[in-house]
């Protein structure tokens, strides 16, 4: 066949893939390093044929050959992942999926899963990398960051929903912040009978946000359950891997998956990153970094980091008289619960800290339900 006829083949050929999944234009090329998997090259390259056939040009970095991927011949693991650095670094692909990446300090991966209840799909938001090196400052950012992924990936509005780990509440408070300032986003509601947007263990079951925000190794392990809980842990079948490290002023698209990732998961995951290619993810980024920004996001972080101090500094308080405490008040922090009890001892309230099935509480007596709230919104301590 001449180049005109492959130019010609080429052509109706992007039509034909542009029809069918909505995109136009160039093919994304996305390098995959293929050695160091656990179950073996052959493993990496099957996934490769399978995006390439979903409109993906693969650049495949190993040892083996396929009719429809590119291959990059390198003799080893080390060799392979210098040779994607130099790809996307040069431009030649426009982004990689890999088992190992040092992202820097700031940039965090977000993941993407088919949740097991009712099949809907979930970014997780993170998994790998680390957004700050404060716990409650990074799952902020980790918001942003899943925000930006999903409407890269064409859900334009994405609901957003907190994990119940230490530090969702003052997320919440936060991201509440962060909304009232302008930066719009919609909540997430549990499916449980409470509602609210800090979610629980079925609402990751269900897929109850679009995007779930966590800390990111809480979200490596999540990612890892729902990519593997039907094959015993050993082989990643289902999601899209542990998704690309997001973060300001960064841009190289690299997508992380596992060395246990499955052949289905892996093709996945270059299909994921070529969504975001087409969805101009940077683009995108750029555009939400500044909305959160002129909505106070900066100004936000650093009143959470004054505003955080050691409890040890703080002077021992006696308790008040007790007294039978039947009224309570959650949504604070387990790091900050004993800290809350002695704000209201310092007010002359007896109170006690609890755990009920929805996480911690302060208990006070219904008399003093009220003036407690008040303090404890004062302080801080809730929102």
């Amino acid at each position: 066949m001449g180049n005109l006829e492959k130019t010609i083949a080429n052509a109706f050929l992007e039509m034909a893939q542009g029809l069918e999944s909505g995109s136009y234009g160039p093919r994304p090329r996305i390098a995959l390093t293929g050695m160091g998997s656990e179950h073996g090259e052959e493993n990496a390259m099957a996934a490769a044929r399978m995006a390439a056939a979903r409109g993906v040009d693969v650049y495949y970095i190993g040892t083996l050959e396929a009719e429809g991927v590119t291959t990059v011949k390198v003799a080893n693991e080390d060799e392979g992942h210098k040779k994607m650095e130099a790809l996307v670094e040069q431009g030649q692909v426009d982004g990689a999926v890999t088992m190992h990446f040092p992202f820097p300090i700031g940039v965090s991966t977000v993941g993407r899963a088919v949740t097991p209840a009712r099949g809907r799909e979930m970014f997780i938001a993170n998994t790998t990398g680390t957004s700050s090196s404060d716990r409650i400052e990074g799952m902020i950012k980790n918001a942003v960051y899943g925000i930006i992924t999903a409407k890269a990936c064409g859900v334009q509005n994405p609901t957003v929903g907190i994990l119940n780990v230490d530090g969702a509440r003052q997320t919440e408070m936060a991201l509440n912040q962060l909304k009232d300032g302008g930066y719009n986003f919609t909540w997430a509601t549990s499916a449980r009978a409470d509602g609210g947007a800090v979610l629980r263990g079925n609402d990751v079951l269900q897929g109850t946000p679009d995007v779930l925000v966590t800390d990111s190794l809480t979200g490596n392990v999540l990612i890892k359950m729902l990519s593997a809980y039907t094959t015993g842990g050993s082989f990643e079948a289902t999601g899209y891997g542990y998704g690309p490290g997001i973060g300001k002023d960064y841009n190289k698209l690299i997508l992380i998956i596992s060395r246990a990732s499955g052949a289905p998961l892996i093709a996945n995951a270059l299909e994921y990153a070529a969504q975001l290619v087409r969805g101009k993810v940077f683009q995108v980024a750029e555009r939400e970094f500044a909305l959160a920004e002129k909505a106070g996001l900066s100004k936000i972080l650093e009143a959470r980091k004054a505003a955080a101090k050691p409890a040890a500094q703080e002077e021992a308080v006696k308790a008040p008289p007790a007294e039978p405490v039947t009224a309570s008040i959650p949504g604070i922090e387990v790091m900050d619960l004993e800290d809350a009890v002695q704000a209201l001892w310092k007010a002359g309230i007896y109170a006690e800290s609890g755990m009920g099935c929805t996480g911690p509480l302060v208990m006070m007596s219904q008399a003093n339900l009220e003036k407690a709230s008040e303090i404890l919104k004062s302080a801080g301590f809730i929102g």
